[in-house]
């Protein structure tokens, strides 16, 4: 009964940091300024005594390839989106050495096409839409086919460096992606990626492509270019009754969705 209360009050204090947040990114009129800084500073605040501890860490929603993806290869305007996300998804298999890269690529469509077959009953709300909406629900999906497959490679992988798990992820805001899928993306060295990133006074991402010999334009269906996309993900961790918790949630156009919270192990 102790634990539940202590779960029940750090809920409530989940409700209380998210309201204020949210209130406090409303009040922001320049939203580029406000997210452009919080993607490169997470904020963290400490009282002295160290009994309140709180850090909010958001990044752009749409840094990588929406999974969805992978599931519109009947959809004429979606080929050259379905294309690379499954470039993307058989590179990732054949870098980390997936045992069973085709069953778990199954099981991802599974979920993608709505037969919701590898998702446990108490995530009811991941099952009111089709397609795989939020990491934690892709996560699942992920344990299940390890020990499915006993595949323990597959836990280990920085599936976040490649893709974004929301639907409404239309296309990839390349600018803040991961050096691994800027890579993929534009056939860049990885490590001249990072060297790029790395630098204060970096030029923008289609002049250091152009420099690299790559093509940024062919690519220009299914990223964002210059154009700011106010789509965010943030992720606030806190301190309640000397256990840590986390939630996250999306602030999409002014507007905050999904919100989810849990326990940190």
């Amino acid at each position: 009964m102790q634990h539940d209360a202590k779960d029940t009050t750090a809920m409530i204090q989940a409700d209380v940091y998210y309201a204020d947040i949210t209130d406090t990114f409303g009040r922001f009129k320049n939203k580029k300024t406000l997210f452009s800084t919080l993607y490169l500073f997470p904020v963290s605040l400490r009282s002295p005594d160290g009994r309140f501890a709180m850090s909010l860490r958001c990044q752009a929603l749409s840094r990588g390839v929406n999974i969805n993806w992978l599931g519109m290869e009947e959809k004429q305007n979606m080929r050259e989106a379905y294309s690379f996300a499954q470039t993307v998804f058989d590179t990732v298999a054949q870098d980390y050495n997936i045992e069973d890269a085709s069953r778990l690529l199954e099981m991802l469509l599974e979920e993608i096409g709505g037969k919701k077959q590898f998702v446990k009953k108490e995530y009811s709300r991941l099952r009111q839409k089709n397609g795989i909406i939020s990491y934690k629900q892709f996560a699942q999906i992920v344990s299940n086919y390890q020990m499915e497959v006993d595949d323990t490679k597959v836990s280990r992988i920085p599936w976040r460096k490649y893709f974004t798990f929301s639907k409404d992820a239309k296309v990839i805001d390349a600018e803040y992606s991961s050096a691994e899928l800027i890579s993929l993306l534009f056939d860049v060295d990885v490590q001249s990626v990072k060297e790029w990133q790395s630098d204060p006074e970096r030029s923008s991402l289609q002049a250091f492509v152009r420099e690299n010999s790559g093509d940024y334009a062919a690519r220009k269906k299914i990223i964002a270019g210059n154009t700011f996309l106010a789509e965010s993900e943030c992720t606030v961790a806190y301190k309640s009754s000397a256990e840590q918790y986390k939630f996250r949630f999306e602030y999409i156009q002014g507007e905050a969705k999904h919100f989810e919270f849990y326990k940190k192990n």
